[in-house]
């Protein structure tokens, strides 16, 4: 599986390396990356069959990554988030996942923090509309604000491939205990999200109940930072919440470097949002 001590040494390797470029352009991480010569073809590979299956008896229990513990989710009814996948490849092709199954870059499969495993998604490109069905089977991934970790054949039908990651909405699918499957693979979605526009990219730094608090938030990050910070208001009167955001941002890339910007203030609890 992809142990704990497995996911320490990917984290390190990517902090001291950040990521290789292979020959057209690709972004992955050092010694990971794609076959010189795939072993099948990636645009026969079918989307995975959501199925009603027992939660493993390895892979749910809460784990610690980094000092951080996560607590995996028991049901993934009504999940969906948007954010940056990743993806993985011929580094781990082979080797066992968290779920104790042996991990298959050419399988329509995922890594997530915290969906149960096993679990079924939709995984949408918001910036192409293209979408597939994968199969969460392992933890990840752990670096920066990434929300899943695509196989290599399920990035690819995405194409994310070239660029490493990409934005994408995650959708569980809840499988009805008497049925195959309650999302059939005809329903796919491939119309562009946004009405063709790209999604906006925020980076929520922080959520008050009191006006004061997020003020003073703003005025600080409006003098360290050149891209617009917002103060926003959801809500009305007792319940309303007063957030902190920087953006819009143009590409992830921007995002990750915002990210270790702030961190180096000492605000290590921003998030990724997606407009």
């Amino acid at each position: 599986m992809r142990s704990i001590a497995t996911i320490i040494l990917l984290l390190l390797t990517a902090l001291l390396y950040g990521c290789s470029s292979a020959p057209g352009g690709g972004g992955y991480y050092m010694d990971d990356g794609p076959h010189a010569n795939p072993e099948v073809d990636l645009d026969s590979v079918p989307d995975a069959i959501p199925k009603a299956e027992p939660l493993s008896k390895r892979g749910n229990a809460p784990y610690k990554v980094f000092n951080k513990t996560y607590f995996p989710l028991r049901d993934a009814s009504g999940y969906r988030e948007r954010g940056i996948a990743s993806w993985y490849g011929k580094k781990f092709h082979g080797n066992k996942t968290s779920s104790g199954e042996t991990y298959d870059m050419y399988a329509m499969t995922a890594a997530h923090k915290s969906l149960p495993i096993p679990s079924y998604v939709r995984v949408r490109n918001l910036r192409n509309g293209e979408s597939v069905i994968v199969r969460v089977n392992d933890r990840g991934p752990f670096l920066h604000n990434r929300l899943i970790d695509l196989s290599y054949a399920a990035a690819a039908r995405l194409d994310i491939v070239k660029t490493g990651t990409g934005l994408v909405e995650v959708s569980a699918i809840t499988v009805d205990q008497n049925r195959e499957a309650s999302m059939p693979k005809k329903e796919r979605v491939t119309t562009p999200s946004f009405n063709g526009q790209d999604p906006r990219i925020y980076l929520q730094v922080g959520a008050f109940s009191q006006r004061d608090n997020a003020a003073k938030l703003y005025e600080r990050l409006r003098h360290v930072t050149p891209e617009p910070v917002l103060l926003e208001s959801d809500g009305a009167n007792q319940g309303k919440v007063y957030k902190v955001r920087i953006g819009p941002i143009k590409t992830i890339e921007e995002v990750e470097r915002l990210v270790q910007r702030i961190t180096d203030l000492g605000i290590d609890d921003a998030i990724f949002v997606i407009d």
